[in-house]
């Protein structure tokens, strides 16, 4: 599979990578030696671009994915990694960095990122996070840095922050958890800002291309949507050979142009990690599948889902997905 360069870093990433969320706890859960054969599934595929994250505790299936191979900064056929952290401060954030180092027996890591940077003042809030990704680059620790976002407020702003190597925007054809401010965002407007980074000379590589699953069974269209914009790379999140087939088949050009998954088998999930207890989506349901659990969050009894994805589209947060 062919690479290309995130921006201006002299980081080489493939047209498609593996978001690991989907193995971890709070999706498929997959137990450790099948998440990392997953992960191993993909390097071995061609794909060599890899997206966790501090919180989604998925750092052992990766280091057991890659347990052959040297992951110091000097090994031309190390995987690239990007991680991303939560916290705010300085030291929270320096705690994350040497966590991921550790559990990835590795001292060196590409990609680090402030994680779902939200609207003002989220941005200032977390200088100190900031500021600590800064010097561990400036230490060789770190190749480059950038955040994660699904507001399209904040992907403007970051066309403007010179230090910024690599945003990491949520997009999709149907703006599915696209947020501008305090409320929804649209599509258009984040392909902008988007198109906004990438004249920067931002490392610019998506997610959400399928909107958490709920646009799969339009497969091309929605990855087409995405690529067109001019993204460098596209993060999808995996949980069996056949997808990752699919996706490399469609990097390298041998996808037949009808193809188009069974979703037949795929049920409504809501991620309790994400979920903010709104209440959208329980209003927007219309077969009243959808409660309130012990936790205060949404949740779904699949004996009376319609699974029509109808509330998909009112989750401020995307923490509807379907699997």
């Amino acid at each position: 599979m062919r690479s290309v360069t995130l921006g201006q870093s002299d980081i080489q990433v493939t047209p498609v990578g593996l978001g690991v969320l989907t193995i971890g706890g709070t999706q498929l859960d997959l137990p450790l030696e099948e998440g990392a054969r997953i992960v191993r599934y993909a390097y071995d595929r061609g794909i060599r671009f890899f997206d966790t994250a501090q919180c989604y505790e998925t750092y052992p299936c990766i280091r057991e994915a890659f347990r052959d191979l040297d992951m110091g900064k000097g090994n031309p056929d190390r995987p690239v990694i990007a991680s991303k952290c939560l916290d705010f401060s300085y030291k929270a954030m320096e705690d994350a960095i040497r966590e991921c180092l550790e559990q990835l027996d590795a001292d060196y890591v590409d990609i680090f990122k402030l994680h779902e940077v939200r609207q003002d003042p989220d941005w200032e809030q977390r200088q100190g996070a900031w500021q600590c990704l800064l010097d561990y680059k400036a230490k060789g620790v770190i190749g480059a840095v950038g955040v994660s976002t699904h507001h399209v407020d904040v992907v403007r702003r970051l066309a403007e922050v010179d230090e910024c190597d690599i945003v990491f925007p949520l997009i999709n054809y149907a703006g599915l958890g696209i947020r501008c401010g305090s409320g929804p965002g649209r599509a258009e407007d984040m392909a902008d800002a988007i198109r906004l980074c990438l004249s920067r000379e931002k490392g610019v590589y998506a997610m959400k291309a399928f909107g958490g699953g709920n646009l799969s069974g339009n497969y091309r269209m929605a990855l087409d949507y995405v690529r067109d914009i001019g993204v460098h790379s596209i993060m999808v999140g995996m949980g069996s050979r056949e997808e990752i087939d699919r996706l490399c088949e469609y990097a390298e050009g041998t996808l037949e142009k009808s193809y188009a998954p069974d979703i037949s088998h795929k049920r409504i999930h809501i991620d309790q990690g994400d979920c903010e207890g709104c209440g959208s989506c329980i209003k927007r349901c219309p077969n009243k599948a959808i409660y309130r659990n012990e936790q205060g969050l949404a949740d779904v009894d699949h004996q009376i889902c319609l699974t029509c994805g109808y509330c998909a589209p009112v989750c401020p947060v995307r923490a509807i997905i379907m699997w």
